[in-house]
Formats: C-alpha cells, sequence, structure tokens
C-alpha cells in the first residue's frame, strides 16, 4: 500500500518514552528542586523528529489510572506492576503542559490504554493511506506493523531506534505482525501478568503458531501436537490460552 495522502503521522506512547527517558538520563532538577530529567529527555527526542522527520501531525497516547477493559475479563491482569516512582509521577504534568504549548495533541480516555489508542489510530491513518510511525519500548505494538505503518523501538539510551516493519517481523519471528497476538497469548506476559499456557515460551509459541497460525488453528490440529506434556497442558489450558488472547 502506497503512502496516498503524502501525510506523515508520528503517534508516541507517552508512558513508555518518559519511562526510558526517566532511567536513561541522570535525576536532573531545576533550582526549586523540581524533576525535570525526563521531560528533557523527552522534549529532546520531541524537538529532534520535528526537526529531522517534519511529520504533518503528532499525536502522544497517556494511560489513564482508571481500570481497562481487560480488567472486566481479568482481574489480575497487570496485577504486580510497581506504582511509578514519585520523582517521575510529579513529571507528568509538566510534559504534558509542554505538549500542549506544542500544540501536540494529548490522547487518552477511560477504559482504554494508551496501546489501544495508538492501535485504532493507526490501522484509520492506514485507511487514509497515510504513514504512520510509532514511538513505543513496547514490542506488543510490533502487531501494528504494516506496509505503511513503522515501529520505532527505543533502543539504549535516548536518541536511537529501532525501525521495525512487517518485513522485519517475518525476517525475525517467520510470522505475521498480527499473529504475534497469538504467540503472546500461548506464551503469556509477566509484564502484564497474561498467563499464557504453562511450559510455553516463545520458541515454542512461535513454532506453532508458524505451523498453525493462529490458536484457534492449534486447537483444531491439536491432535497433530508431538509431545505429551505440551499436548495435556494445551489440553488443560485452552480457555486460558483463549483468553490470554
Amino acid at each position: 500500500m502506497k503512502n496516498l495522502s503524502n501525510e506523515k503521522w508520528f503517534l508516541i506512547d507517552g508512558n513508555s518514552l518518559i519511562y526510558r527517558t526517566f532511567y536513561a538520563l541522570p535525576p536532573l532538577t531545576t533550582s526549586k528542586g523540581v524533576h525535570t530529567g525526563a521531560i528533557r529527555g523527552f522534549t529532546t527526542i520531541l524537538l529532534k523528529i520535528i526537526n529531522e522527520e517534519k511529520p504533518d501531525y503528532i499525536g502522544v497516547a497517556f494511560d489513564k489510572r482508571t481500570p481497562t477493559i481487560r480488567h472486566e475479563y481479568y482481574e489480575e491482569y497487570k496485577a504486580g506492576r510497581l506504582k511509578m516512582p514519585e520523582d517521575l509521577a510529579v513529571q507528568i504534568p509538566l510534559l504534558k503542559a509542554i505538549l500542549e504549548a506544542f500544540g501536540i495533541k494529548i490522547i487518552s480516555l477511560d477504559g482504554y490504554e494508551a496501546d489501544d489508542l495508538i492501535g485504532t489510530l493507526s490501522k484509520y491513518g492506514e485507511e487514509k493511506g497515510i504513514e504512520v510511525k510509532i514511538i513505543t519500548g513496547d514490542r506488543d505494538a510490533y502487531q501494528l506493523a504494516s506496509d505503511l505503518t513503522t515501529i520505532w523501538y527505543t533502543k539504549k539510551g535516548i536518541s536511537e531506534f529501532d525501525a521495525v516493519d512487517q518485513q522485519e517481523i517475518y525476517k525475525k519471528y517467520g510470522i505475521t505482525p498480527q499473529e504475534l497476538i497469538d504467540v503472546k497469548g500461548l506464551m503469556g506476559d509477566k509484564s502484564d501478568n497474561i498467563p499464557g499456557v504453562p511450559g510455553i515460551g516463545e520458541k515454542t509459541a512461535l513454532k506453532l503458531i508458524q505451523e498453525y497460525k493462529s490458536i484457534e488453528g492449534v486447537y483444531e490440529n491439536i491432535d497433530k501436537i508431538k509431545g505429551k506434556v505440551l499436548y495435556n497442558n494445551l489440553l488443560a489450558y485452552k480457555e486460558q490460552a483463549v483468553l490470554s488472547k
């Protein structure tokens, strides 16, 4: 698919990027003791994007503190996550004020995560033939890669990114970006407290999805699965696998 509109959007995962800059830079403060290290890192990246990439639009998505739609299905979703450090939390309102001064849209919605909003906007952009760049440190965003959407995954420090498109996904994992959803459903995700199927790690999950294309495909071919433990775990935790997906 071509960039039919000749527009370029940048969608930034605000929580992900400010965490990255918070831990990448020293704890800077103003003369009044206001913490600013994460803000400085964030605005450095922002100015670099504006000056070098010249996007038509930039949106920064933030999580809200309210429960999400996922908690309605699984109360333990993201249970055990550590609370945001206070030195970082106090910088969020200041960052949002800076974004507003830049005229950059802040995106958030009760019941949804920043990831959800970024995903929705990226798909909307694709429908309009718009080139979309997503900046995040969350590999879950890889599922959004397409002809028009590229994931700029944050690397070490604050100035380097890996540009991941759908060709890169296939080259690295041997599956399509959307099939990564099924891989995560099988292997789970400790950081989000997504259970998956016990005993299945990334290597096994990738092998299963490479062969059967989806969790549903795995269960349609369950009698072909080799390995007694794997077979039994898949049977025993079918409902959990589907929920995790």
